[in-house]
């Protein structure tokens, strides 16, 4: 007699199902138990500092008092949203801060993509590895030293821009007070810091393929050009869309430790440059307002998660490969 479809789920969820599932569970641990042990301090610290430290979200629903504690301070709801929305400028610095990350995002990926691919088709074992060194160096570099440098180029008087252009009788440009200039600078700054790091992801995905489709390319006559359009930017592709997947979850996260290193507190320059991160830091300096933080935080990284979601199911539409799950 043929079991019901009762009997079946009966089947799947006896206890002998479970025993032998929590037997392999045991079984795969003592079997790898030393790779376990090697991953233990990363998975001991994300739970410290990723995931024990979520139970503050409580803070962003109330009127938070240090003295009184997360469980003496007053509940007041969705207030703390409401005072940043309330602001006349909200609207200003979340198009700032989606406008510039959306410009980080697309144009160092393209430079990362670009380094990788021309780094590897260098010759030269000991010119390709130093060409490599000096790309990601920048990316060692504190934003404050960043900073320095900067405005040594911009400044109005003895800026190293500003003298070029009076030795051609130019006018100097006040970069210091004109917002307009300040996308441009930035996104310059943020592939010159950040491409060549990131293009070690995309290094490694072009070493990982088989050397034999090349050589059948050329073969068939393929320049070199043909193969990096044919073969190693498709290939490419899936790990381009995995890591734009994962940028998208911090759009709505300003490049704070960029960005206030090098603007600071120069209200001329807001208009292009306020984000989201430092109007919040101002806030929370000028105002004492923890709880407004903790608000605008919790609803940035649910934007972020909601995104990731959101994109992470069009990729599996369009390439499954490249989905995250």
């Amino acid at each position: 007699m043929s079991a019901t479809p009762a009997g079946y789920a009966e089947q799947a969820y006896s206890p002998s199902k479970k025993r032998s599932a929590i037997g392999a569970f045991i079984f795969e641990l003592l079997k790898n138990k030393f790779l376990y042990l090697l991953a233990l301090p990363g998975m001991i610290w994300f739970f410290v500092f990723a995931y024990l430290p979520m139970g503050g979200i409580i803070i962003a629903f109330q009127d938070f008092k240090a003295m009184q504690g997360i469980a003496g301070s007053e509940f007041v709801g969705l207030k703390n949203f409401r005072f940043f929305f309330r602001s006349n400028d909200w609207i200003q610095i979340v198009t700032n801060t989606l406008f510039l990350n959306v410009l980080f995002i697309v144009f160092n990926t393209l430079a990362a993509v670009a380094i990788a691919v021309m780094v590897t088709e260098l010759g030269g074992k000991w010119f390709k590895k130093l060409t490599q060194s000096v790309m990601i160096f920048p990316h060692f570099l504190s934003w404050t030293v960043v900073a320095m440098f900067v405005m040594a180029f911009v400044a109005t008087d003895g800026g190293f821009i500003n003298q070029i252009l009076s030795a051609f009788g130019i006018p100097p440009v006040q970069f210091l007070s004109s917002p307009e200039y300040w996308p441009f600078i930035l996104v310059l700054l943020k592939i010159w810091h950040g491409a060549g790091f990131a293009s070690i992801v995309y290094m490694a995905t072009i070493s990982g393929i088989n050397p034999d489709i090349y050589e059948s390319a050329s073969i068939d006559g393929a320049s070199r050009f043909q193969k990096i359009r044919f073969i190693t930017l498709p290939l490419l592709k899936p790990t381009v869309i995995l890591l734009l997947i994962l940028a998208v979850g911090g759009i709505f996260n300003g490049d704070f430790g960029m960005i206030y290193a090098i603007i600071g507190r120069n209200p001329p320059l807001y208009p292009t440059t306020d984000v989201i991160d430092t109007y919040l830091f101002r806030a929370m300096m000028d105002l004492g307002d923890m709880s407004m933080s903790a608000a605008i935080g919790f609803m940035q990284s649910l934007i972020g998660f909601l995104l990731v979601l959101s994109v992470n199911a069009i990729a599996k539409k369009l390439a499954p490969e490249s989905a995250i799950f």
